[in-house]
């Protein structure tokens, strides 16, 4: 089981847990709870995830656990939320490294690389995104990362330049269509096997290129 790496405030606030743990104890208790419930999604599927299960497998009480993750609902959520975490993190980098890329074609090419890395290394959590949301918490909180990252794509076109003149409102939905559709076309791929696999995020690479006019 692979612990999780060390999250500040707002990482644990991002989680939408029940309670957001304060002292370090409870955090590391969490921290193994999650990395359990993950680890049984990897060997067993979602449907083995329950409360009393993590807890057995993290090695914390049912009370500890509950607290923060009263439910399955609860614990796939900070699974998914994890995974969101990251790839708005890896967004985030891209952004800061975006005025040392040498253009529009090799900064597409590096960025798009770099997600399906994370689609590769998370493919454990991508399957809980099938997972039809259940809550009001759980549907708002998908909603609000799709939100995040179309800005950040957004971001990302102004500093390369191809948003241009172009009115606010169509920049945002130039954003959110470049964003959904290249997520949409990451799902396909990683749910394929080699050499499909390589195809399709070859061709999204062409998409998105032709899409920006690089």
């Amino acid at each position: 089981m692979n612990p999780l790496p060390p999250m500040d405030d707002a990482g644990w606030h991002a989680m939408a847990l029940r309670r957001t743990p304060m002292q370090s104890r409870s955090r590391d208790k969490l921290a193994r709870a999650i990395a359990a419930a993950e680890e049984l999604v990897r060997r067993e599927g979602v449907d083995a995830i329950s409360l009393p299960r993590v807890a057995a497998e993290a090695g914390v009480s049912v009370g500890a656990l509950y607290q923060y993750l009263p439910d399955r609902e609860a614990i796939t959520m900070a699974i998914v939320a994890r995974y969101h975490g990251r790839l708005e993190q890896l967004f985030d980098a891209a952004l800061e490294r975006m005025p040392a890329e040498v253009g529009v074609t090799d900064a597409v090419g590096r960025l798009l690389r770099s997600v399906a890395d994370v689609y590769r290394d998370e493919e454990f959590a991508r399957s809980l995104g099938s997972v039809r949301a259940t809550t009001t918490e759980a549907a708002e909180a998908r909603r609000a990362h799709k939100q995040r990252m179309a800005a950040k794509v957004r971001e990302m076109l102004d500093r390369l330049g191809l948003l241009e003149g172009v009115p606010a409102e169509r920049a945002a939905a130039v954003a959110r269509v470049v964003f959904t559709s290249a997520d949409a076309v990451m799902h396909e791929a990683f749910a394929a096997p080699e050499p499909e696999r390589g195809l399709l995020v070859e061709e999204l690479e062409r998409a998105v290129r032709a899409m920006l006019g690089a």
